[in-house]
């Protein structure tokens, strides 16, 4: 398997498990089950902006930094 093969399936795959994730947290949104300030649904995708930006910037620089920080509402 070539690298661009691998890039291919690997990326795929991680793509399209992020965006089933990303869907789940929408389905948050329903405030029958759910109780959620304004607060936290700005932490949560503030740190999905910056997770996205950090990710999108390793494909720009050849330094590869990991940020190893859990998130939470905490």
């Amino acid at each position: 398997m070539s690298k661009r093969e691998k890039f291919i399936r690997l990326a795929t795959g991680r793509v399209n498990k992020a965006i089933k994730e990303i869907q789940l947290i929408g389905n948050l949104s329903n405030r029958t089950y759910y109780e959620y300030s304004n607060a936290d649904i700005e932490k949560i995708f503030g740190e999905l902006r910056e997770q996205l930006r950090i990710s999108r910037e390793k494909f720009n620089t050849a330094e590869k930094k990991n940020r190893k920080q859990r998130f939470t509402l905490d």
